[in-house]
């Protein structure tokens, strides 16, 4: 089974003050420049929606392989969301990164996914982890099946000694977009 990608982008976004999703970017938004570029590699790709779902849906593009799941709890945190888009996926791994990191490299898409066979595959860039991160069906049943008060983060822990660590020259999966001054910065490095 081929792989899956998993974009999350249910929040709020409420230090940004205006949905990350539809933030310019690259001639086109973070979420369909991330949507692009993960279908270059994977299919499907599930978009996870919330907060101002019906505006985002709208601009999606029209494109064969995207797959939009709508998290109605959303405001119960990410795990939720995450949760909503890894139960429409039927694949052994899945590529996943959050809305607000778009300035990925397409290498880096194509090195993780180089490791299939590892239960999880994290990019480094300067010895700090980043996004996106390729997870295998058994980490993925272990979030899916974690309490609403728990975290992914908790599962990636606990397997960070079997994790492929992917030193790589990409800056951008470091690049978290969440404030106006971080918008800028992406823009106008």
């Amino acid at each position: 089974m081929s792989p899956a990608g998993l974009i999350l982008a249910a929040g709020e976004s409420s230090r940004m003050g205006r949905d990350k999703a539809l933030l310019p970017y690259a001639g086109t938004t973070f979420v369909d420049h991330l949507l692009r570029l993960f279908l270059s590699q994977v299919s499907p790709v599930v978009v996870v929606v919330g907060h101002h779902a019906d505006t985002i849906r709208a601009a999606l593009p029209f494109i064969p392989g995207l797959q939009v799941a709508t998290n109605p709890k959303y405001r119960d945190g990410q795990l939720s969301s995450l949760q909503t888009g890894l139960r429409t996926i039927r694949a052994d791994n899945v590529l996943l990164t959050l809305v607000d990191h778009p300035a990925v490299a397409p290498t880096t898409i194509e090195a993780l996914l180089d490791h299939q066979d590892a239960p999880l595959v994290i990019p480094r860039y300067q010895d700090r982890r980043g996004h996106p991160i390729l997870l295998s069906r058994p980490l993925i049943d272990e979030i899916l099946a974690l309490p609403p008060e728990a975290t992914a983060k908790q599962v990636i822990h606990a397997h960070l000694a079997e994790a492929v660590l992917l030193d790589l020259d990409d800056p951008g999966i470091l690049r978290d977009v969440d404030t106006p001054a971080d918008y800028r910065s992406l823009l106008y490095p």
